[in-house]
This record gives structure tokens, C-alpha cells and sequence, in this order.
């Protein structure tokens, strides 16, 4: 068991939260309350918080108050390091995106907090440091997803349509980027910038490690293919390494580079994700997906 007595508190309320739908007793009894788990920005493990939520302007926000304490609380460190998270609201459980809000929409939306949740005003008080004021996106499927998955061809379908979304979002968001803008676009940029390329390398690190080998053992002609494919993850995710080391900051300084950048990824990628589709999706056709356990011997 644990001796900090505030992760055995929170152990408590997740346990509670996760055995009734979302519904707990003691000081949470009643009020808007969701878990976020997010990943260590240096472990890279899994952390499952209990936080107060608000509904603003169609949004659903977290504020990163840990009560008016000095410092920021780990699962928003971790959350800049690794924006997309996972949500469990009452009994429904998908991933967000985590953007933390600047400038005056960070200023409007506090404003409608406090004056939903006073308590957010009293911890503000307590601290010179701004309260980062979260807004965790929940991404809609993107068009031309498939709207069910059967095979392994379906869902590499939908992996791809989501990354051509969010690098078409992120391209989007970066042509109207400029340093100091008023309303400012350093963090929103930064974090779907990251999102995606941390969606990228999950995706080609799941090809590369399960999907590849077993397609070589099954479809031995598609060898020199498979090779190739794994050459064009290699030189991807070298141009994404790139990408990243411009988003090391809180902000984007140099936008041209940025947009020079992601036009650069952009082709190679789409090139890449049409040469998988044309030589993949024959094969994984066949494949259903969720895999099929085979059936237990009689006992």
C-alpha cells in the first residue's frame, strides 16, 4: 500500500469512480468528475488522476490549479509532453487531445469557470502563476474513415485516414501561426503537432514490430515490399525527429521553417501512405480483425 497519503486518496476515488459508472461519495459527491490519464513526460508510464471538469462554450475544460500550489501539477507536465490522453467520463472512456488555452480565450474561458466553480477564482488568488485552463479535444472521426473495421485492411485504412487529418489539421493551423499574435497559436500548434507525430511513430512501431513480420511469414512475396516500407518508416520518422526538436519550446518561433517542414513530411508521408495502401490492402483484406481466437480443444 501506499504511504502517500494523496495517491491513496486518489487511488480510492478512481476505484470508486470506475465500480459506479462514474458516480463517487465523500467531497466529490455530486460534482462533474472525470479521470485523465496521461503519460510520464520522463517514465512514460501510465498516471490516472481524478479531476473537476466545466463545460464552456461547447468544450470540456480541466483547470491545472493542484489547489493554488506554487507549481504546476505533474499530469499537466506530462500532458506537454505527451498531449493525447485518455478520458473516462462517467461510463464512457475515449482519448483527447489535451491543448491548454492562451491569450484571451484562456482569459474568457477562466472567466466562465470561476463563474461556474468559484473555488477555480479562490486558488488563482493563492498563486502567481497562471492557471493553465485545458481543453481536451475529442477528435471526430475523420471523413473517409471506415465506419466499421472488419479486417486488418479497415483498420489500416482508418490509421491512415487519421493521420492524413491531423497533419492536414496541423498544416492548416501552421499557415496562419506567426509569433506574438495576440491570441497566440504556440501551444495549440505545438500540441497537435506532437499528437501526430506521436500517432505516427505508434503506428509505425506497431507495422514494424507485429504487422511486417507476420505478412513476410504469410505472403513471402511481399518481401521486398515489406523492406521498402520499412526503409520509408526510417526516413519518415527522421524528418519527424526534425519536426519535433522545432516544438522543443512552449511556442513556435520560426514558422517559415515549421511550414517548410510539415510540406516536406506531408508529401513523403502521403507518397508513402498510397504505396502501403496499393501493396497492403489485397493481403490484409483477408485478415479480420479483431483476430479471431481459436477455438479452445473439447476438454
Amino acid at each position: 500500500m501506499s504511504s502517500n497519503p494523496a495517491h491513496s486518496f486518489n487511488r480510492k476515488v478512481i476505484d470508486e469512480f470506475r465500480a459506479n459508472g462514474g458516480r463517487v461519495g465523500g467531497p466529490f459527491e455530486g460534482g462533474d468528475l472525470l479521470l485523465l490519464t496521461t503519460t510520464g513526460a520522463r517514465s512514460g508510464r501510465p498516471h490516472t488522476v481524478p479531476l473537476g471538469y466545466v463545460r464552456a462554450e461547447g468544450l470540456l475544460l480541466v483547470v491545472a490549479s493542484a489547489a493554488g500550489a506554487p507549481e504546476h501539477p505533474r499530469w499537466y507536465r506530462n500532458l506537454l509532453a505527451h498531449p493525447v490522453s485518455r478520458v473516462e467520463l462517467g461510463s464512457e472512456t475515449f482519448d483527447a487531445i489535451a491543448v491548454p488555452a492562451e491569450g484571451a480565450h484562456r482569459e474568457r474561458l477562466f472567466a466562465e469557470i470561476v463563474r461556474q466553480a468559484p473555488g477555480y477564482g479562490d486558488y488563482q488568488a493563492h498563486t502567481e502563476r497562471e492557471l493553465p485552463v485545458v481543453v481536451l479535444e475529442r477528435p471526430e472521426p475523420p471523413a473517409g474513415a471506415p465506419r466499421e473495421v472488419h479486417s486488418l485492411a479497415d483498420k489500416l485504412l482508418e490509421a491512415h485516414t487519421w493521420l492524413r487529418a491531423q497533419l492536414h489539421h496541423v498544416r492548416a493551423e501552421a499557415r496562419v501561426h506567426s509569433p506574438g499574435r495576440p491570441a497566440g497559436l504556440g501551444l495549440q500548434l505545438r500540441q497537435h503537432c506532437l499528437a501526430f507525430c506521436q500517432g505516427l511513430t505508434h503506428h509505425h512501431t506497431g507495422e514494424d514490430a507485429a504487422i511486417f513480420p507476420a505478412l513476410a511469414r504469410s505472403h513471402p512475396e511481399l518481401v521486398a515490399v515489406l523492406e521498402r516500407l520499412g526503409e520509408q518508416h526510417r526516413a519518415i520518422g527522421r524528418i519527424k525527429e526534425e519536426l519535433v526538436a522545432l516544438l522543443a519550446g512552449s511556442a513556435v518561433s520560426e514558422p517559415e521553417l515549421l511550414r517548410t517542414e510539415l510540406d516536406r513530411m506531408s508529401a513523403e508521408l502521403e507518397a508513402h501512405l498510397d504505396y502501403e495502401e496499393a501493396e497492403l490492402l489485397p493481403a490484409l483484406a483477408g485478415i479480420p480483425f479483431p483476430p479471431v481466437r481459436p477455438a479452445l480443444p473439447n476438454a
